[in-house]
């Protein structure tokens, strides 16, 4: 007897069964992509509606209890009356502003909604929703004739430091009882960054030289501005710093040799390990106290990368450093150890002079003891160690030298007694 082999009859079944499968899924993506802006206008209460009318539409045909039917026939009336609201778009130009675009955490900052006709009929009554940071503000703003122009003020929250965005500024339609809602986004956002509370400090923090030629080292090259001595010839010394008159009286070429010049250059380690901090605050306060280093930093034109485990913070200007600090906040554990995350974001940076450590209550003596040893003997570390409510002090670990900074006022005189 024959076999007859099943296994092309599978094959087709297989293929069949797989372009349904794309060919279903293909309409069920246009249908979406069709009703999800009418899905899109109902809110939250008006799904509520929609499911208890459902209900009470199946409770009442199923049990004949007229009530259910009433309440269904109420609800879905109600659903239909909203819809009347949706129509209608008006036209306008808004613009949000904020004044100023920079504060300090604790200074006042103030915005300005613009709303403008951009139409050619007079506008109907309009209410506007403007999202700024976790609250949202609304105005409702007057039928405006074209080409006028209505302005809204509202206060910015600045108690903290973050970046707070406002807008987008949306125009909403809808019903009374908020079944049905209906958006439209008329700008862009803004951001306002609220910098941390910082101190300013003496020239030449923690030690760091002001130079303007480089600080002279005891390594000898053949390259510098700072003469050494002479010494004989060698093949592949460039002959630009051939000493002529020695070699003429010598009778044998000699060449200048210079002691290497380094300018500063300094590594802020800043440790954003949640678990490095005891509360909030003292993460805050860790905070400033970076910001007050760099910012000095900055200002003494001394070359410094500022670093965490999460972003590199940009300090081409003090701005700028400032402006990125707004966006730090409290990470999980990315590193095996604090040694293993500086060795890797130090990995790629010039050797560096000064290293200043900035941490919580959390981090041992032993980690910032094997952060120190991470660098070599002519790089000074410093480390400053945030405990809110602490008695300021200094101490010596090995060649680390630690600041305890209890309250961000006690920063200057420690830096103070460090220079």
């Amino acid at each position: 007897m024959r076999r007859v082999s099943r296994v092309p009859a599978i094959a087709a079944g297989l293929r069949a069964t797989s372009t349904a499968g794309r060919v279903t899924a293909f309409g069920a993506g246009w249908l979406w992509r069709s009703i999800r802006p009418t899905v899109a206008t109902v809110a939250p209460m008006g799904r509520f509606v929609v499911l208890a009318g459902a209900v009470s539409a199946v409770l009442g045909f199923v049990l004949g209890w007229q009530e259910f039917v009433y309440l269904a026939i109420t609800l879905f009336g109600a659903l239909i009356v909203a819809v009347g609201f949706l129509f209608g778009r008006g036209s306008f130009r808004v613009a949000v502003e904020l004044t100023p675009r920079r504060v300090t955490a604790g200074e006042r900052a103030l915005g300005r909604l613009e709303i403008e006709n951009s139409g050619a009929r007079r506008s109907t009554p309009t209410r506007m929703e403007l999202p700024v940071g976790a609250g949202v503000a609304e105005f409702v703003v007057p039928a405006l004739d074209p080409g006028r122009r209505e302005d809204e003020l509202f206060a910015v929250p600045t108690e903290r430091r973050a970046v707070i965005v406002a807008g987008p500024a949306v125009s909403v339609r809808g019903d009374q009882l908020g079944l049905l809602r209906r958006t439209v986004r008329w700008s862009d956002t803004v951001e306002l960054f609220v910098h941390p509370v910082t101190v300013r400090l003496k020239p030449s923090t923690a030690g760091l030289i002001r130079d303007l030629e480089g600080e002279v080292t005891k390594t000898v090259t053949s390259n510098d501005i700072s003469f050494h001595a002479l010494r004989p010839y060698e093949p592949g010394d460039d002959r630009r710093y051939v000493h002529w008159r020695t070699s003429a009286r010598t009778g044998q070429l000699m060449v200048r040799q210079f002691e290497e010049t380094r300018r500063s250059q300094v590594i802020v380690v800043f440790a954003t390990q949640r678990d490095h901090y005891a509360s909030e605050a003292e993460f805050e306060l860790a905070v400033s106290v970076m910001a007050s280093l760099s910012a000095q930093i900055l200002r003494d034109d001394t070359h410094a990368d500022v670093i965490t485990e999460d972003r590199t913070v940009r300090t081409t200007t003090v701005t700028s450093m400032l402006d990125d600090s707004c966006r730090l906040a409290p990470t999980p554990r990315l590193y095996s150890s604090p040694r293993e995350f500086v060795r890797v974001a130090t990995a790629r940076l010039a050797p560096p002079s000064v290293v200043m450590v900035v941490c919580g209550s959390g981090m041992s003596d032993p980690d910032l003891r094997a952060i120190e040893r991470l660098f070599d003997l002519e790089c000074q570390t410093v480390a400053f160690r945030a405990e809110l409510g602490a008695e300021p002090s200094l101490a010596i670990l090995s060649g680390l030298r630690l600041a305890t900074v209890g309250g961000l006022g006690d920063l200057q005189r420690l830096v103070g007694r460090m220079s």
